[in-house]
């Protein structure tokens, strides 16, 4: 993965296999904890959805390494520091949550794909992302792609428990970032107001209904 600073990707993942990766409620907080811990720091965060095999990440890259962070997300540096990357940053959080669930279920081996993907939605020069294609033809017309598919991953990411028929409503799925936008918690790991400069943040409401 080969970020670039100020550009918004969607960066997401699944279990090898396909096999769960959360299998307790407890399990998607402390991926959640994971993702502020190593995600925050470089990225600010518009949308976000933990599903019981994969997750979905969209977030806007501020930063492509750092020095290091604290626990609270916090970064600082020192000139004896080595720099850590934002993709080093995601391959240690996948890691230490990989170990916490094998030893949770007393497992071993690899949790997660191998590769983790992360595409560009504002780099015009690359391809589309892959689920804008229908056998290999684009599902709509793009004027500004730069601005419209930001829009359609940020729908796509909160209609995921819906579309696999977890709930009925955007709203009623518990890991996503839908109920902060729905007004219903107050998340402390969406940007909301960065979010609001780049998306139609309404547009999840009316696909609601």
């Amino acid at each position: 993965m080969d970020f670039e600073k100020g550009h918004i990707y969607h960066i997401y993942n699944q279990g090898n296999n396909r096999q769960k990766i959360f299998f307790n409620r407890e399990n998607y907080l402390f991926f959640l904890s994971k993702i502020k811990k190593h995600i925050l720091p470089y990225a600010d965060i518009f949308a976000w959805c933990l599903m019981p095999n994969h997750f979905h990440l969209m977030v806007l890259v501020n930063k492509i390494e750092i020095r290091s962070h604290n626990s609270q997300g916090v970064t600082w540096s020192h000139p004896l520091t080595k720099p850590r990357s934002l993709n080093n940053s995601i391959g240690i959080m996948l890691r230490s949550y990989t170990r916490a669930i094998n030893k949770q279920e007393k497992r071993s081996g690899s949790l997660f794909r191998e590769t983790t993907k992360a595409e560009c939605l504002t780099c015009t020069k690359e391809s589309p992302p892959s689920w804008f294609m229908n056998n290999g033809t684009a599902q709509i017309n793009i004027s500004l792609p730069e601005k419209q598919y930001p829009q359609l991953c940020f729908n796509y990411i909160h209609l995921n428990p819906v579309r696999a028929g977890l709930v009925k409503n955007i709203d009623d799925w518990e890991f996503s970032s839908a109920k902060d936008y729905f007004g219903l918690r107050d998340g402390k790991i969406i940007n909301n107001n960065k979010a609001n400069e780049f998306l139609n943040i309404n547009q999840i409401r009316s696909s609601n209904d």
